[in-house]
């Protein structure tokens, strides 16, 4: 198997060819791809997506790229609500599972206008290649597939790179080798 080092520059040089951005991936299905990796890879990742950032940010790309971070967006969320306190005596008081119903039901997870769908839509210019990261740090409140699925109803202008800690083998995902998620993801494998 391809290191993770050579499977980024593979990633990277995938990213940069025109022929990535047009409207539709393969078979004319939505362009949505998932970056798949050994969680334990997970700064190695990071240090990568910051490094294509700046350099993005240099005018090195005939694009922009788009980065954005689930997790940090679900904080600000709550951060802006003054929803943070409440979130931990809520946990503490009603478990993990109530929590993340309540943070789901409150961002509207679950529906095309999703405070993280509308934000990525506010947030992505044209020319864009998306890449969305910070799943491993949203897990549980946060499902992988809910992302993509809402986003797809909702966002086709660019395309988006899912970077998941886990496998993929475009039927389900594993997480930390023992979650299995056999839902339905709109997304190809972009690096084999």
């Amino acid at each position: 198997m391809t290191d993770l080092t050579e499977r980024l520059d593979m990633m990277e040089a995938a990213i940069k060819k025109p022929g990535f951005r047009k409207s539709a991936g393969r078979a004319n299905e939505v362009n949505y791809w998932l970056f798949d990796y050994p969680p334990e890879n997970e700064l190695e990742v990071r240090e990568r997506i910051a490094h294509l950032k700046a350099e993005n940010e240099s005018g090195a790309n005939d694009f922009t790229l788009a980065v954005f971070d689930l997790y940090d967006i679900i904080i600000d969320f709550l951060e802006n609500k003054n929803f943070i306190e409440k979130c931990f005596d809520f946990e503490k008081k009603k478990g993990l599972e109530r929590i993340t119903k309540a943070v789901s039901n409150s961002m509207k997870f679950n529906d095309d206008d999703s405070f993280i769908v509308q934000y990525i839509k506010d947030n992505t210019p044209d020319n864009a290649v998306v890449f969305l990261c910070g799943i491993g740090k949203c897990y549980p409140i946060l499902r992988s597939h809910k992302v993509l699925n809402n986003l797809h109803q909702a966002f086709v202008k660019a395309p988006v790179v899912m970077f998941f800690p886990g496998t993929y083998n475009e039927q389900e995902l594993i997480l930390f080798d023992e979650i299995k998620d056999d839902n339905y993801y709109r997304a190809f494998k972009l690096v084999k």
